[in-house]
């Protein structure tokens, strides 16, 4: 049984930082690539940032390039979402997943039941 527990979301002021944290269980992590992905009300959910298996490719929506830094820890099954310099358009619930290759793309797969960053002005 796949399992994506997220954590570190919560309240912040703009400008501020936070560091979300995913842990996986049940499932091979090491040879998963895994994302984040966000959803704030009445939007679609976005991909924010994503990393290989490795931890050596990483993709960022330009939206958060230079901001985020997406990391993994293979050794303890987790993966980082470490977000400096945040802005009121980054609250939103922000959910982990693991990827899968699908038609030469890489799409979510399991997902974790999210958690709430919230960025006060």
């Amino acid at each position: 049984q796949v399992q994506l527990v997220e954590s570190g979301g919560g309240l912040v002021q703009a400008g501020g930082s936070l560091r979300l944290s995913c842990a996986a269980s049940g499932i091979i992590f090491s040879i998963k690539t895994m994302g984040w992905y966000r959803q704030s009300p009445g939007k679609q959910r976005e991909l924010v940032a994503s990393i290989s298996s490795g931890g050596g490719i990483t993709n960022y929506a330009a939206s958060v390039k230079g901001r985020f830094t997406i990391s993994r820890d293979n050794a303890k099954n987790t993966v980082y979402l470490q977000m400096n310099s945040l802005k009121p358009e980054d609250t939103a619930v922000y959910y982990c997943c693991t990827m899968v290759r699908s038609v030469g793309v890489f799409a979510p797969d399991y997902w974790g039941q999210g958690t709430q960053v919230t960025v006060s002005s």
